[in-house]
């Protein structure tokens, strides 16, 4: 098939450049235009990211002579564009909301990985596996905010919450339905972005508090469970859930500890874990390019997850399960981990990008 021409906003900062990586030689989509701000607008790629490059392969040939565009100068957009990838981060949110906006108004749908929108009523919060069926927010969206065009604004949700939401949701899919949750999160430092946390906060230490983590631990799940409304997405208001999040000296892989209380039944350890070996989804259905074959993948080993032996499994886009055991106060626990830079941040938003290609809303 004729591959999409792509755009990414924000290309030069970490998550662009892991969107850049990732879409190397991707089936569908090829990034044909590249935008950051002002300062590195109407250079090559190559020289607007110098040495900021982070990623562990060269430049890719296909992007390195593009030339970067000013993300808010609209006229020199390319008209082929099929979508953009959201990498943003402008020092106010509202700006970063605003500008998103703008290219759904100009007809460009945007992908994006900022929290900018996340609470954005009518903005569909993706983890494909579990609620592809948001996607139907997006005619409202454009009715709420006068878009006349193929345009609209999708984000995914906060990079540790993809570590469990998974593993959760399809316990939840079989009529095991959660009451509460504890969530501890050790987040790797590469979620802070580069240069990211200063070695001597870093080294022979954990921090215990990252700003605004918790707080979307605690609430992004519940807009992900919840159902589309007249206005915008209704928030589930089923579960409760306290989050205590650390930065700990991992360079990438979210790892989270999680004790659940089931409101009713309360499934048996074989019956977890024949959830979660059978556990398929539309993904994996439509064995989209980015889809992990096995989206949840459990360990039977006393001392597995680990984040830098399990992170990459299929291709660095499946949930890692282990050390699943009963609990004491609650009913079970386990260690849940996930790739943060991959399933959680680039990764998760173009298999997002698939998902609304498959459903007719790119094209």
């Amino acid at each position: 098939m004729e591959k999409l021409n792509i755009g990414v906003l924000g290309a030069t900062g970490v998550v662009g450049q892991n969107y850049i990586r990732l879409l190397v030689n991707h089936p569908w989509f090829q990034v044909t235009d590249v935008a950051a701000s002002p300062r590195s607008a109407g250079k090559k790629y190559k020289v607007a990211v110098k040495e900021k490059w982070q990623m562990p392969i060269p430049i890719p040939d296909s992007v390195k002579d593009l030339v970067v565009r000013d993300v808010q100068d609209f006229d020199s957009m390319q008209s082929d564009l099929s979508f953009v990838f959201s990498a943003m981060d402008l020092p106010e949110k509202k700006d970063t909301r605003r500008v998103e906006f703008l290219y759904a108004e100009k007809g460009i749908p945007v992908i994006s990985n900022s929290s900018a929108n996340r609470w954005t009523e009518d903005v569909p919060m993706f983890i494909p596996e579990i609620n592809n069926r948001h996607s139907e927010v997006i005619p409202i969206q454009r009715k709420n905010h006068g878009i006349k065009g193929e345009g609209f604004v999708a984000v995914k949700p906060n990079c540790s919450v993809q570590s469990y939401m998974t593993p959760l949701f399809a316990l939840e899919e079989k009529g095991f339905e959660i009451e509460s949750l504890i969530i501890t999160t050790l987040q790797a430092v590469s979620g802070a972005g580069y240069p990211g946390v200063p070695s001597l906060d870093m080294v022979d230490n954990i921090v215990p508090y990252i700003k605004s983590e918790e707080k979307k631990s605690e609430k992004e799940p519940l807009k992900i469970l919840g159902k589309v409304g007249d206005k915008g997405i209704e928030n589930y208001n089923g579960i409760k859930i306290s989050a205590t999040c650390t930065r700990v000296a991992v360079v990438d892989g979210h790892t989270a500890s999680v004790n659940v209380k089931f409101k009713n039944a309360v499934p048996t350890r074989e019956e977890i874990l024949t959830i979660w070996q059978e556990f398929k989804a539309m993904p994996q259905e439509l064995n989209l390019p980015f889809a992990p074959k096995q989206p949840i993948i459990y360990l039977d080993l006393d001392d597995r997850p680990q984040p830098r032996k399990d992170r990459d499994n299929d291709k660095g886009m499946a949930v890692t399960v282990g050390r699943l055991r009963k609990d004491n106060v609650f009913d079970w626990k386990f260690v849940a981990l996930s790739h943060n830079t991959v399933r959680g941040a680039a990764g998760g938003s173009i298999l997002t990008a698939e998902m609304l290609k498959s459903k007719g809303y790119i094209d």
